[in-house]
């Protein structure tokens, strides 16, 4: 392991030590703006960190963004870095995101072989979907005009430093929706003097799954969950009261709007059966993550020429992604990076034994660096 590695490594382990939740990450800010002023960019902190680094006369800017946030999770591991906050790990490997795109920001300070603009974005609360738009409600785009703007995820159970991603559509919205059924509760001994909410909802739960099977196409991708049913009710108490939480993921805007309006229709028909009343409520917090054509095209170019195994039109993910408020904006690419096979780095991302692998970290900071000369050449590269 060569002096640069170790030093990522180092880093890696200490931002995974001292994991932070979304719109909390004050220790995480910190160290990253400290890093970022030592390597000589600006820096700019606001709900996130922002270090821009330029050279030659170039005016393009392009913007490259890691997440920080970690996830509510007890860490079970045995390795000498564990987490130090109870009860929070980097479980879906932003520690590892941060330190590569810091390792991409060394060896430009470095080199400085580009013409034009890199902003290098340190993003908060990226799990629960609200630090994109928190950022871009602060000015980011219109403070630094970015024309391009890519994001690195890792991905378990991929060979490590396998590059995937695909034009168009790669990462699925999620939407949060909560029925409220309201009826009349009554002793367990006498159901029929009343309509308690458990035998309805039970049928609700149900019929919504018929909307992916019957209602839209089989190769879709969408997904309805039921994660939660809650009662008023007791041992011998029928319920008059419930409410049943969960998660709708889509792939397409259109099936995203479709799947609401068949919701709405089966919860208002079975609870009109019943002679109940019914409340629906369904909020996207991630939008769907769109891929631009020439940002793609630039990411699997770039990652042939480094000699990644490369994946140029991978499936869509079922998972959803923040950042899909920074494309939706201007022109981008999310794209995936193997985090490897087997052990804690094969784990699936959220899973209390995952850990980002620091093979990767050489792998990731190389592969920004060289988006970053062939997004902004330098005139005595374009030259040769």
């Amino acid at each position: 392991m060569g002096e640069f590695d170790k030093v990522l490594t180092a880093l890696r382990r200490q931002l995974h030590q001292q994991p932070e939740l979304g719109f909390a990450e004050h220790r995480t800010k910190a160290c990253v703006a400290e890093r970022l002023r030592q390597l000589g960019l600006e820096v700019y902190e606001g709900v996130g960190v922002i270090g821009v680094l330029k050279s030659g006369g170039g005016n393009r800017a392009i913007g490259l963004r890691a997440d920080m946030d970690a996830l509510p999770i007890h860490e079970v591991a045995d390795h000498d870095y564990v987490s130090q906050n109870a009860g929070i790990m980097h479980a879906c490997g932003h520690d590892g995101h941060m330190t590569m795109l810091l390792g991409a920001a060394e060896i430009l300070a470095q080199s400085r072989d580009f013409e034009g603009t890199v902003v290098f974005i340190f993003q908060p609360n990226e799990e629960h979907g609200l630090g994109a738009q928190a950022m871009i409600a602060e000015g980011l785009l219109e403070r630094f005009e970015l024309e391009e703007i890519y994001a690195i995820h890792n991905l378990p159970g991929a060979p490590v430093g396998q590059v995937s991603t695909c034009p168009g559509q790669i990462c699925a919205s999620e939407s949060l929706f909560e029925i409220t059924l309201k009826g009349q509760g009554g002793h367990a001994s006498m159901p029929h003097v009343g309509v308690d909410v458990i035998t309805v909802g039970a049928e609700m739960v149900l019929a919504l799954q018929t909307i992916v099977s019957r209602k839209l196409a089989p190769s879709s991708g969408a997904v309805v969950s039921v994660t939660e049913f809650i009662t008023d009710g007791q041992r011998n108490v029928l319920p008059g009261l419930a409410r049943l939480k969960g998660d709708v993921r889509a792939r397409l805007p259109q099936d995203r709007l479709a799947l609401e309006r068949f919701m709405r229709q089966i919860t208002s028909g079975i609870a009109a059966a019943h002679g109940i009343t019914v409340e629906m409520s369904f909020d996207t917090e991630f939008i769907e993550t769109l891929n631009a054509k020439t940002p793609t095209e630039a990411v699997v170019r770039v990652a042939r020429a480094l000699q990644l195994e490369t994946v140029a039109d991978r499936p869509p993910m079922s998972f959803s992604e923040d950042f899909a408020h920074f494309s939706a904006a201007i022109p981008g690419c999310f794209l995936l990076l193997g985090n490897g096979e087997s052990g804690a780095h094969g784990q699936p991302l959220h899973s209390a034994d995952y850990d980002f692998n620091d093979a990767l970290l050489p792998i990731g900071a190389a592969f920004w660096a060289e988006l970053v000369r062939d997004r902004l050449p330098s005139r005595k590269t374009a030259n040769v």
